[in-house]
């Protein structure tokens, strides 16, 4: 059985020699035709893309630093605004309180002059009230000198 099995194995070996041949030349054609240009096309393609997405990279990382610069830049015109703002207020704030001083200034001038103005009237009041006071004086003298109402200096003509 052995020889019948040998010989069986020979003519199957010799009968898949056309298939291997097919085979080995079908895949030599699917290299040759297929595999290598679609590698080839593969390879271009992830070089195209790398060199995207390295481009790509290098834009965003431009554009990252365009806006650092401008809002670096809106940050000095914010703090320049602020300190234009904050001398305006300074200086209204000056302004202000130069005007108080003056305000005040005149209020006390003002409050001196009236309190001369009431001193001059008080002098002249006190004045007057002396005058007054001896006046009256003089009448309470004569009233007690004279308790019966009729003043000395009235002439007794009256009596008769």
């Amino acid at each position: 059985m052995d020889a019948a099995l040998q010989q069986q194995l020979g003519e199957l070996l010799l009968n898949a020699v056309p298939t291997i041949i097919l085979f080995l030349s079908l895949y030599v054609a699917y290299r040759i035709i297929v595999h290598n240009p679609l590698m080839k096309v593969l390879a271009e393609r992830h070089a195209k893309t790398a060199g995207a997405v390295a481009k790509a990279q290098a834009d965003i990382a431009a554009a990252e630093a365009r806006t650092a610069e401008y809002e670096q830049r809106m940050r000095e015109a914010r703090a320049g605004v602020f300190k234009s703002m904050e001398a305006q207020r300074k200086q209204l704030m000056d302004a202000r309180a130069a005007g108080i001083a003056e305000a005040k200034a005149k209020a006390q001038a003002q409050v001196k002059a009236a309190k001369a103005e009431i001193e001059k009237e008080a002098s002249v009041a006190k004045a007057g009230l002396q005058g007054q006071v001896e006046a009256l004086a003089q009448e309470v003298i004569n009233a007690v000198v004279n308790p019966s109402g009729k003043s000395g200096t009235a002439p007794a003509a009256g009596r008769s």
